[in-house]
């Protein structure tokens, strides 16, 4: 088929399609921000609590919800092949596999969750708010993974800004819930960190009720009759779903997990060093909103092209998505450079903790270039089904050389806690190179199979 945008018109066409997901996305983020935030102006234990559970929950909830994004390659590649009327069978599986899955996951936490609690050594008020926290959180898991698959949907289409609109009316409502909840207004009782739990379950099902309406009721859903059916379970589109589902999500369970880690080896330092390294770790996750975001929007595009069998298109994308998220990095690196002292005030008034801080933000620097090639190739491997391979770089790149590296270095070399720091920057730097060669090759393929046909 004929390529159907200049440049310019694609340029235009991916920044319309980004800017939606990136504020969706650094809206979501904000939740467990405020989370923390507001948590530590009710008690040190609260802070410490609710940020334990965060660590626990964040790397399981992304890498579970990952599995999801399968439905926006999937919905992208139908619509782009003109195959509209299988939509509504895959969404709708989609769901009833989201929920299965959640039952899974509140299942095996309920089984492991004190004992995961008990390796840490924790402090017993801090392991009662981290516990009671989770299981806050646990009773919205349902609705947050059915979210999940309904915002790959509406993405999938094109319509990023309707998600983003749901994101924006949630922040607020996160913020109010945990007010209340935290500090015991309107009558109701202070349950500290606990009630930022209560206000994140309470968000989730917000959103999937939102969302569900939105489907419902927009016109620009209606031809697709996503919930007119009732069908039954349909494992062989489950296993077709998982095929997909799975290595991105556990690529992203990978990826976030060793950071996780990585706090939770940083406890054998002192207090101050792992405070400092919570905030820069904090910040640098907020930043990596950007090629997320970009990461995403390249999923849908490339999604469609492959599927309408404009692979001439998909590169093209493919090289502005990744040359656009090069330019917001330099530009967040600059600001986090000048700024750096400013960035970490945000989050302490402790002088120590804001110099350490400084320090640890300079090797967040280098974290952006790295984030900024992989996460888009990600999203562009995503668009053309191809995610197997790169879990296999995940799993190689974090945990085979990232974090045994920095492991060494922090216990072996007078660096300290900076090798964790120094080897998840190998890490990403690693995966970044190996991703790029793997592009490559898919899309040489890719390009021979098209020539052969």
């Amino acid at each position: 088929m004929k390529q159907t945008f200049t440049m310019l018109q694609k340029i235009k066409q991916l920044f319309s399609i980004l800017w939606p997901i990136l504020v969706a996305q650094i809206t979501m983020f904000s939740m467990n921000f405020f989370d923390t935030i507001m948590s530590g102006h009710a008690s040190t234990p609260d802070l410490a609590g609710v940020a334990i559970g965060s660590s626990i929950w964040v790397p399981i909830g992304a890498g579970f919800g990952g599995i999801f994004v399968a439905v926006t390659p999937i919905v992208g590649q139908l619509i782009g092949a003109k195959r509209e009327a299988e939509v509504s069978f895959k969404v709708v599986q989609g769901i009833y596999l989201a929920l299965f899955i959640a039952i899974l996951v509140i299942g095996g936490g309920a089984i492991a969750l004190d004992s995961i609690l008990l390796l840490m050594g924790l402090e017993n008020s801090v392991l009662q708010i981290s516990r009671d926290y989770l299981l806050a959180l646990a009773y919205g898991i349902p609705a947050l993974f059915t979210y999940q698959v309904l915002r790959a949907f509406i993405d999938a289409l094109g319509k990023t800004r309707i998600t983003m609109m749901i994101a924006v009316v949630s922040l607020p409502l996160n913020v109010l819930l945990n007010y209340i909840l935290i500090f015991g207004k309107i009558g109701f009782p202070a349950l500290g960190g606990v009630g930022a739990g209560v206000a994140s379950t309470l968000t989730y099902y917000c959103m999937a009720f939102i969302a569900l309406i939105v489907i419902s009721h927009h016109k620009l859903f209606s031809s697709y009759q996503v919930f007119k059916h009732v069908y039954r379970i349909s494992l062989q589109e489950w296993k077709e779903q998982l095929k997909i589902g799975l290595p991105i999500g556990f690529a992203i369970f990978v990826e976030t997990s060793i950071f996780a880690v990585v706090a939770l080896l940083m406890s054998t330092f002192n207090t101050v060093t792992i405070a400092a390294h919570q905030v820069a770790m904090n910040f640098a996750t907020m930043l990596y909103m950007v090629p997320l975001s970009i990461s995403s929007a390249l999923t849908i595009l490339v999604g469609f092209e492959v599927g309408a069998n404009r692979l001439r298109d998909a590169r093209q994308y493919s090289y502005l998505g990744m040359g656009m998220s090069i330019g917001m990095a330099c530009i967040c690196a600059s600001i986090l450079l000048l700024f750096s002292k400013e960035v970490a005030a945000l989050y302490s008034k402790e002088a120590e903790v804001i110099k350490m801080a400084q320090h640890f933000l300079i090797y967040a620097l280098f974290f952006q270039l790295s984030d900024a090639i992989a996460a888009p190739i990600q999203g562009t491997l995503r668009g053309y089904k191809d995610v197997n391979i790169t879990f296999l770089m995940a799993c190689i790149s974090y945990w085979g050389i990232g974090l045994p590296a920095g492991y060494y270095m922090a216990n072996n070399t007078p660096l300290g806690a900076s090798g964790y720091w120094i080897g998840l920057i190998l890490g990403l730097a690693v995966s970044a190179v190996s991703l790029f060669a793997r592009l490559l090759v898919v899309q040489r393929r890719q390009k021979a199979t098209r020539v052969t046909q």
